[in-house]
């Protein structure tokens, strides 16, 4: 099954702790590259809380927010720092006196300022046992929805692949007719000229000519990528480079195949091969 790389989930829950609440957000990236932001408390367990995200996702670039709101001391007592206060209302003395008209203080906006109020020590082991459990939560959370995601670039990918096989469907039925209308030429060619030709010479500079024009070789192997990319979707694993280099592979054969183009209808569908290609390898991109 496919799995996009991009995702977000949210998970929240209230415990006597306060509210705690874990955001993810998921790009695209090479490798599996998680990064935190979460309180300085909690830092030291930062490889458990990454051990849980590595289990479920295998590529991208997902940043970890987790948030936590302490929940109000039931004494409702606060605690302030009486010196930094008493510092802050002497330079509030200071340019109350040196500013012309000045606007009265709001005491909110004292205890806003940073290191006001103090708080408890963070008891943090009771913290991780709550945040734990919620980061897993969340984790599952955005697997889910690059499953969903993923299901629908699988539909993308299946569709198109169809569509190449048809084309070189086309192309391997119509290569008799080419042939022959390719012989058919050569031997005009020499009529108008008006000169006799040694047949068995003839028969080998038609089969040179045969040889530049033959797109067997690559409609076989546009078959076998399409074959290979089928059963890179069905593995239960992160797939996305593989299918990234098979669609490399498929450039290349439709390349190969435009230059070997013998008729129009041939050229038609390197081109077309080259489009449906190019719509697959951008979704692709986005493959885990």
């Amino acid at each position: 099954m496919l799995h996009s790389m991009t995702g977000f989930a949210r998970q929240s829950a209230e415990s006597s702790l306060g509210t705690l609440t874990w955001e993810l957000r998921a790009v695209n990236h090479r490798y599996l590259d998680v990064s935190f932001k979460m309180p300085e408390e909690l830092r030291p367990h930062e490889p458990a809380l990454r051990q849980i995200v590595g289990e479920k996702l295998r590529r991208g670039k997902v940043e970890c927010a987790f948030h936590y709101r302490r929940a109000l001391d039931a004494t409702g007592d606060i605690q302030l720092n009486e010196q930094l206060v008493a510092t802050l209302s002497g330079r509030i003395a200071e340019l109350l006196t040196a500013l012309p008209n000045p606007g009265p203080v709001d005491p909110v906006d004292i205890l806003r300022w940073p290191g006001v109020v103090q708080q408890p020590e963070v008891d943090v082991e009771p913290l991780l046992d709550e945040a734990l459990p919620l980061l897993e939560g969340a984790v599952e959370a955005m697997v889910s929805m690059r499953a969903s995601e993923g299901e629908r670039i699988a539909a993308m990918l299946e569709s198109r692949c169809s569509d190449i096989e048809g084309l070189a469907r086309g192309v391997r039925e119509r290569m008799p007719a080419v042939r022959d209308a390719m012989r058919q030429r050569q031997r005009e060619r020499l009529d108008k000229l008006d000169v006799s030709a040694d047949p068995e010479r003839l028969e080998v500079e038609i089969a040179l000519v045969m040889q530049k024009i033959d797109v067997d070789e690559e409609v076989d192997r546009l078959d076998s990528h399409i074959e290979e990319i089928r059963n890179a979707m069905g593995r239960d694993e992160a797939v996305g480079r593989r299918l990234d280099f098979l669609m490399q592979e498929l450039n290349r054969e439709a390349n190969t195949l435009a230059s070997k183009a013998a008729d129009s209808d041939t050229t038609k569908a390197a081109v077309e091969l080259k489009v449906l290609i190019e719509q697959m390898r951008e979704q692709v991109q986005n493959i885990e």
